[in-house]
């Protein structure tokens, strides 16, 4: 008889009895994990007093590691192994005050049989939120059932209410009625417009660059090559390494020329001396590098969108990727020309640039860039994180706050746009944003995402309105002062529906000239993502 070494799987334990198990998702950064630490800790605080309140103990899935000084996740490995040891049919919640990685604990997560909860603090310090909504636009794609849960500190009713239905039911209902699938559409020339440029697209086939697919542990950003080919978006894989030698190939005169003409419209850039904290003109002129070289490689692909991952290889080794972002999203921009000097590359338009890669913002920035560019319009268009918000003067207003940058075109111009160092925290190399506050106007805000194996389309409307500028200050020092910013008032939907809603991190946003304009082109990108083949869904608002 053959002796083969057949392996013992051990068993998962037994869950106790009123327990409820946490595990903590963290970043891939140990700067950023040891920072956000305290934080972290007193949520989880909160969150085991609100639990012990009422009749239930908890019990974390995982120790703190000393020599780290975290008790994150922060790796796939750390995960899978923290799973072990945790009872499969156990009550299980993910407690993030921080931005997390989804596939730290997706693993986990997939194989898990007891009731799923994902909670988070309502703060802007740290985007616990953003991580949140990360995760559980993640699960939503992995066809993982869960609930989510969010407050201060979790000692109001309405959380205690609703962890309590959790904790009976393994499952908490929250008020969605704000959402409605799109039903058939009006004979309208939006109509008209929306179903012609999905035609066009499906006949002449768009490409989208992608610089190593797959940033900053967002499952939820990935999207498979079959579910864009079926309306003719395809993928042309590029290495970042390729991004870098482009720069290098591109010469000192071109990159300062870049820096004449943002500084000549006004542009304000926060310059200091010191390189591990402060913006410096080598960090700028590195970042103009990688703005020529992106027009250049995309020119040699014949690209229609772009994206650049930036995190994790790139930030090790070139300044952030920000500024180029920003730039490549705005029709007025620095002209680019090709290596031989004979052509000014995407002359006179936008080069949308899906930020993180998200795939769900390049569909969308794609479509948005095409049907407002029929329709006359300013086509700039750039992803938010749903970072926070509060009331203000009795209305509640969010904080969206992309990480780096948004076309100028959204702060009302380069004269009104700045650029300030990126956070040593993220960003050890630095690097400068295209920063300012979103000028106040109509917006069109959108998100595509996977929802049973299928695209789907949550469209909306907001304003975005003007805060005294200590209000704005505010929430700027209670975030990160360092990145654009909008203050969005959301139509129909309110605080909490739309948290129990939202599928992704990000959304997407585009203003119009006014109310009536926004709602036709709301109308005809339903139009065009319908006639995709993408699910859409009306959040707060109906068709004009």
């Amino acid at each position: 008889m053959t002796a083969y070494a057949v392996p013992t799987i051990e068993q998962a334990p037994t869950a106790q009895e009123g327990a409820v198990y946490t595990v903590a998702s963290g970043d891939l950064r140990p700067a950023a994990n040891e920072t956000c630490w305290p934080v972290q800790q007193k949520l989880e605080a909160d969150f085991t007093a609100a639990v012990q309140s009422l009749g239930y103990q908890v019990i974390r899935g995982h120790e703190p590691d000393p020599v780290k000084g975290h008790g994150f996740l922060d790796s796939q490995r750390a995960g899978i192994e923290a799973f072990r040891s945790i009872p499969r049919d156990a009550p299980l919640v993910v407690v993030e005050a921080v931005w997390e990685y989804s596939h730290h604990v997706l693993a986990g997560l997939r194989s898990h049989r007891g009731p799923i909860l994902v909670v988070a603090n309502w703060a802007g310090e740290f985007p616990g939120l953003v991580g949140l909504l990360n995760l559980a636009g993640s699960m939503t794609k992995a066809g993982i059932d869960y609930s989510v849960l969010w407050s201060p500190d979790f000692a109001d009713q309405w959380s205690r209410d609703r962890l309590k239905e959790w904790l009976d039911t393994g499952r908490i209902d929250h008020d969605v009625t704000h959402v409605h699938d799109l039903g058939p559409l009006p004979a309208s020339d939006e109509t008209k417009l929306g179903q012609a440029l999905a035609t066009q697209l499906k006949e002449q086939k768009a490409i989208a660059g992608v610089f190593d697919e797959g940033c900053m542990g967002m499952y939820n950003a990935i999207f498979d090559d079959e579910l864009i080919n079926a309306f003719g978006l395809y993928k042309e894989r590029l290495s970042q390494s390729a991004l870098v030698y482009e720069m290098s190939r591109v010469t000192d005169e071109e990159a300062e020329g870049i820096y004449t003409w943002l500084k000549d419209r006004g542009m304000t850039f926060h310059l200091g001396s010191d390189e591990k904290t402060e913006l410096t003109e080598a960090q700028l002129l590195s970042q103009f590098r990688m703005y020529i070289a992106a027009l250049r490689i995309a020119d040699d692909f014949g690209l229609d969108a772009v994206g650049i991952q930036y995190q994790q290889g790139l930030k090790d080794t070139v300044p952030a990727s920000d500024l180029a972002e920003g730039l490549l999203n705005n029709v007025e921009r620095p002209p680019v020309f090709s290596r031989d000097g004979s052509r000014e590359l995407y002359a006179g338009k936008a080069l949308p640039h899906f930020n993180e890669v998200d795939w769900g913002v390049a569909v969308d920035s794609l479509a948005t860039n095409r049907i407002w560019s029929a329709m006359g319009l300013d086509p700039a268009t750039t992803l938010h994180d749903i970072r926070w918000g509060e009331d203000y003067d009795g209305e509640f207003v969010w904080v969206w706050e992309i990480s780096g940058s948004v076309p100028a075109s959204h702060n009302g111009g380069y004269d009104k746009s700045w650029s300030m160092r990126q956070p040593p925290m993220f960003f050890p190399l630095g690097g400068g944003t295209l920063s300012g506050v979103s000028k106040p106007g109509s917006v069109v805000w959108s998100r595509v995402f996977i929802m049973d194996g299928v695209l789907h389309a949550d469209l909306g409307r907001a304003t975005s309105v003007t805060l005294p500028k200590e209000e704005t200050d505010r929430r700027l020092s209670e975030t990160n002062p360092q990145w654009p910013i909008m203050h969005a008032v959301l139509h129909g939907v309110n605080r909490d529906q739309f948290m129990a809603r939202h599928r992704a991190n990000h959304l997407n946003v585009a203003y119009a000239p006014d109310e009536e304009t926004a709602d036709k082109a709301l109308a005809a990108k339903a139009a065009m993502f319908d006639a995709l083949g993408i699910q859409v869904h009306l959040c707060g608002v109906q068709l004009p």
